[in-house]
């Protein structure tokens, strides 16, 4: 374990990245973990929720960094050997149970907010103006 967060800390991450992001512009930050190539309801949440404008316009709007922790299973979707640890560890901090789809809202400073197991009931309003409210409460 030592080993590994030496390794991490010398370079940024993704995560690290977006913590500091959030934090310069008062961000959000929303960290969803996918099995891209297996997971049905992931699928679902990404094209219905993730890819839509309504979702885009939250990025744009600098309400949220979004980080997403894929697990894919086919060898031809293998993310990089840094991403894949960075995953497996936010895995281990944040997901312990190992739930597809997990959605984690958090502050800046890395502080839970709000969770979503599985495929968010929401559509892509409803679940925007959700994170909204959580950022016009901060």
């Amino acid at each position: 374990m030592l080993a590994l967060f030496s390794v991490l800390s010398n370079a940024q991450t993704r995560f690290e990245q977006a913590k500091k992001t959030a934090s310069e512009n008062s961000e959000l930050i929303l960290l969803n973990f996918s099995g891209s190539d297996w997971c049905i309801p992931c699928i679902k949440l990404h094209k219905n929720i993730i890819e839509t404008e309504t979702f885009k316009q939250l990025l744009a709007d600098h309400i949220l960094e979004y980080v997403n922790a894929d697990f894919p299973r086919s060898k031809k979707n293998q993310p990089s050997a840094e991403i894949k640890k960075e995953n497996e560890l936010l895995a281990d901090q944040y997901n312990p149970k190992g739930i597809f789809p997990y959605t984690i809202l958090l502050n800046s400073e890395g502080k839970l907010l709000k969770t979503w197991e599985g495929l968010p009931s929401e559509d892509a309003i409803a679940f925007s103006n959700k994170i909204r409210s959580f950022y016009q409460k901060k």
